[in-house]
């Protein structure tokens, strides 16, 4: 069971096993009155990294990804790969606010070192959007909108860079 709720790339939860505790975390949500959010991340320009250096160095920035938000969260939280460059993370009580913050911090983990891989070294950027987790959406639903959320932050980013 541990294998087929896992990643095979990353030790983080795979999308089908995310979407389930996204729905068993909306459940408490809703039970005890508690907030929570999502993180949606998408590795920016992560196609140019398999292009230039091969398969192998984008397994490493994937798993570095991976390290860098597991590694930031606190246990209750649950990170997963979604797919492709695309990572969610559930923040247990934390509103949309507080949510916003760890989001920002969790993408200045991520881009705060270069993946080294080889003898070269590229530096990670991500794009996130944020969802408070609402009880009149499904699981699915609320991953489209943190989804969403994080493609108008890319294209609003890159209207102002």
């Amino acid at each position: 069971e541990e294998l087929a709720d896992r990643d095979p790339l990353t030790p983080v939860l795979n999308r089908r096993a995310f979407v389930r505790e996204l729905g068993r975390i909306r459940t408490f949500s809703q039970r005890y009155g508690s907030p929570a959010s999502l993180v949606y991340f998408d590795l920016d320009g992560f196609k140019s990294v398999n292009d230039r250096y091969g398969h192998a160095a984008g397994d490493a920035a994937l798993q570095a990804v991976a390290q860098r938000l597991a590694g930031n969260v606190r246990d209750s939280d649950i990170v997963g790969r979604m797919g492709g460059d695309e990572f969610a993370v559930i923040l247990v009580q934390a509103d949309k606010a507080t949510a916003e913050a760890k989001a920002q911090s969790l993408a200045q983990a991520i881009e705060g070192a270069p993946i080294q891989f080889g003898d070269w070294s590229a530096p990670l950027h991500v794009s996130y959007g944020v969802r408070e987790i609402s009880l009149d959406m499904d699981s699915e639903a609320l991953v489209a909108e943190a989804d969403a959320a994080m493609f108008v932050r890319k294209r609003d980013v890159r209207n102002t860079g």
